[in-house]
């Protein structure tokens, strides 16, 4: 789909290891119709060649700020001012620290300090640079000037072998922050209020131990990204996940199912909950304080459980019930029938059912395969992304809140 058709992006490139994840980003970024145009440093310039930036952007690669040929009508000026938005990947610490402190030194820097536009900036940086007090002051400060950060991720550090929060955001999730931040299609769901759950939950069994199930997360956050495409004001009350918290989406974090209810309810009011999150059904009565350790001949300890709050059914029947509310089932067997029944106990609106039997499938795989169950009948969905099914589903969300609305 060419979602960024006509759009304009100026693309900085910093100098480091993820420079060569930037190739891949102007690639995906062409192929959704944006026109791109590169600065990059001289310490970018160590990692990727102008050669290769400038083939796949299709355009002159802009470097030095003291061209004759380039600044001749003070092109750094015309750089910043020309793009519809400016993208920073990988943003150095030190590229941060220029921007936040408003030093303009290089051509990068410069057009920084001289656009006009909009900033995305992609952190990439060894784990103990992004923590550094200094890199986090930055970040305060380039968050209070309304620049938008994509990342960074956690992961294995490629130059060092370490390990931690510091990675580029891949190029797929930048080309996401991008459409998001230039999306200027009708937003139907504007001033409306939303809140949605996605993730497992983690139920303690003792401080190393849990009960959990194999949900990613994927299909709730990309929810939660499409509601707030629309417009809405989104709130996503997340359990423990290993993916980033959506663009332009409030996220709050919690561990067990006790918690995203209580995180719920402080949420509400609201026109609309989604309750997408794998809720596990059970907890252990009494969490150990203590690892419970292996005892030779006495076999496995005897766990007492106890049912978690059913978060689904208690708003579905709450004083403050949202005008529409919607639930997920992931059933292995008989997933209509379950559904069916699931609409009718839990005072929802609409359940969205699937099949969860193949490991590897819907939950935790990138493809899902729905049924939109309500009270007046039922609406298979053909296998598709999970992106795709979140947009569906917003869209249909949309119409069912703006039919309430009327």
């Amino acid at each position: 789909m060419k979602t960024l058709s006509g759009k304009r992006i100026l693309l900085i490139i910093g100098g480091g290891i993820a420079a060569y994840k930037s190739l891949d980003l102007i690639r995906r970024l062409r192929e959704r119709g944006a026109s791109v145009r590169c600065v990059m440093t001289a310490a970018a310039q160590e990692f990727v060649t102008t050669l290769s930036v400038g083939a796949l952007s299709a355009d002159h690669v802009f470097t030095d700020l003291f061209d004759r040929h380039d600044e001749h009508d003070v092109g750094h000026i015309r750089l910043s001012r020309e793009a519809d938005l400016i993208v920073v990947a990988p943003a150095t610490a030190d590229l941060m620290a220029k921007l936040a402190n408003g030093l303009a030194n290089d051509l990068a820097s410069n057009v920084l300090l001289a656009t006009d536009k909009r900033v995305l900036v992609a952190p990439a940086m060894n784990p103990r640079m992004w923590n550094h007090p200094a890199t986090r002051r930055n970040r305060a400060t380039l968050v209070a000037d309304d620049v938008i950060f994509v990342g960074p991720n956690r992961g294995e550090m490629a130059e060092s072998g370490e390990a931690g929060e510091g990675r580029m955001a891949e190029p797929l999730e930048i080309v996401a922050s991008v459409e998001t931040m230039l999306d200027d299609a009708p937003k139907p769901l504007s001033g409306k209020k939303i809140i949605v759950t996605s993730g497992p939950t983690h139920e303690p069994i003792d401080p190393v131990r849990y009960i959990a199930n194999r949900s990613s997360g994927k299909q709730g956050h990309a929810i939660a990204a499409a509601l707030a495409r629309l417009g809405a004001d989104v709130r996503l009350v997340s359990g423990p996940v290993t993916i980033p918290d959506p663009m332009g989406v409030k996220t709050v974090h919690v561990e067990s199912a006790r918690e995203m209810k209580d995180a719920v309810e402080q949420l509400l009011p609201a026109d609309a909950a989604i309750f997408v999150a794998a809720v596990a059904d059970w907890r252990t009565a009494d969490a150990a304080d203590i690892k419970i350790k292996k005892v030779a001949g006495e076999g496995p300890p005897a766990l007492q459980m106890v049912e978690n709050p059913d978060i689904l059914a208690g708003i579905g029947h709450h004083v403050q019930r949202p005008h529409l509310v919607v639930g997920f089932a992931a059933e292995t067997n008989d997933v209509l029938e379950n559904a069916q029944a699931k609409l009718k106990k839990k005072g929802a609106d609409l359940i969205v059912a699937n099949d969860v039997s193949q490991q590897g499938g819907a939950m935790g795989g990138d493809r899902n395969r729905v049924t939109i169950v309500s009270k007046s009948g039922v609406d298979q969905w053909a296998d598709m992304p999970k992106e795709a099914v979140a947009d569906r589903l917003a869209g249909l969300i949309a119409e069912r809140l703006m039919s309430v609305a009327v």
